[in-house]
């Protein structure tokens, strides 16, 4: 597990307001790996030493991407598969340039709209790998509902009233009947966010699991417990909001091993040291940092969104509702066991038959991804 997350395809229509409508994609090149967080960021040095063939490969793959995660329709019409224009660039856009520019994939198709059309929606496929961020920019406005796509789902029916291209001989519009839209802008996209940030924990943040797992091992007791978790809250609170505004930037290959080996010290802390002491709420606030920088990087939130903060709050909120659970369900399964081995109810049966051996299995896999994140 390198720890590298692969960022969801986003979905994008800008709607000139005459009917033209440019809607566009980017894509990592890691998508395209069987394991793709297993592998490094596509630099420019690589890609400038590739031959055309194995260039013109690279946005093939792209292709079929999209083909197998997403269609799109203008309603009444029946989904489809965009037809992109691929092209290589720098990530977060523009120019490729320096030789260790990390190189992404935008995907652009240009249409009109006719008056007949009265929606726009798209739709993640059941075979989807990642999922899609459907967003949308009226006349250089972007717009505040954004959807969340994970396998299998459509989006709302985007209203394209007043952007359509209507001719003298077109009929009226018919009335289509469509399904109620959940909310509206920023309270829909909290929404959306939120469900992306309970995902990132749980199923999909393993590393982030065990490290609220190594807190909750050290002590049973609520108030220890409460003060870590939300001092480690408080904290990666903090960096996702600035990684995010790009006040703060630091590579994925500096934090993911970091996020790693706070998982190894965390659960040797428990091992050695064997109960609770205020100054560990100092290395839990430090490593709350470092887990944010992780949290920001998989976000993909846009500080100029008009949505910003709704997305930044249903995130954060999102991942601590999934740390939440993870340690709902350590006391459920705990309580479980005491049911068929009351000796645990012990505090130094606990210690000897939970604590240590939960611990050094939780550090074993965190002194792991560290060599692993740095080396391999």
């Amino acid at each position: 597990m390198r720890g590298h997350p692969i960022p969801d395809l986003p979905f994008i229509g800008h709607f000139k307001g005459n009917g033209s409508v440019v809607i566009e994609t980017v894509i990592d090149p890691r998508c395209f790996a069987e394991d793709p967080e297993k592998e490094p960021y596509l630099q420019n040095w690589v890609l400038e030493e590739m031959n055309a063939t194995e260039r013109s490969a690279l946005l093939s793959q792209a292709n079929a991407l999209i083909s197998k995660s997403l269609q799109c329709r203008f309603v009444p019409k029946p989904w489809f598969t965009p037809k992109f224009i691929f092209a290589f660039e720098k990530k977060g856009g523009g120019e490729l340039k320096e030789i260790e520019d990390h190189v992404f994939v935008r995907g652009t198709w240009l249409t009109k709209i006719k008056g007949h059309f009265t929606g726009y929606q798209v739709k993640a496929l059941p075979d989807s790998d990642f999922a899609v961020i459907f967003k949308n920019v009226v006349k250089g406005v972007a717009q505040r509902k954004i959807h969340v796509l994970f396998p299998d789902e459509e989006s709302f029916v985007f209203s394209l009233s007043g952007l359509t291209e209507v001719t003298a001989n077109e009929e009226p519009p018919k009335t289509i009947a469509t399904a109620p839209q959940e909310g509206e802008g920023s309270w829909f996209t909290f929404k959306q966010l939120l469900r992306k940030g309970f995902r990132h924990v749980l199923p999909e943040g393993l590393d982030h699991i065990l490290f609220v797992l190594g807190i909750f091992l050290l002590s049973r007791k609520w108030k220890p417990l409460l003060l870590q978790v939300t001092t480690f809250t408080v904290a990666h609170t903090i960096t996702i909001a600035l990684a995010t505004m790009g006040m703060v930037t630091v590579r994925p290959s500096v934090i993911e091993p970091l996020i790693a080996a706070s998982i190894a010290f965390i659960a040797l802390e428990n091992v050695f040291k064997g109960e609770y002491r205020h100054r560990r709420l100092a290395a839990v606030f430090l490593f709350g940092l470092i887990h944010g920088l992780g949290f920001a990087s998989v976000s993909g939130m846009d500080p100029d969104s008009p949505s910003f903060l709704a997305e930044l709050l249903g995130f954060t909120v999102g991942v601590d509702i999934g740390q939440l659970a993870v340690i709902g369900l350590a006391f459920a399964s705990i309580a479980m066991i005491t049911i068929f081995l009351s000796a645990i109810r012990q505090p130094d049966q606990y210690r000897r038959m939970i604590v240590v051996p939960g611990s050094m299995a939780i550090a074993l896999m965190g002194a792991y991804w560290t060599v692993e994140r740095i080396f391999f």
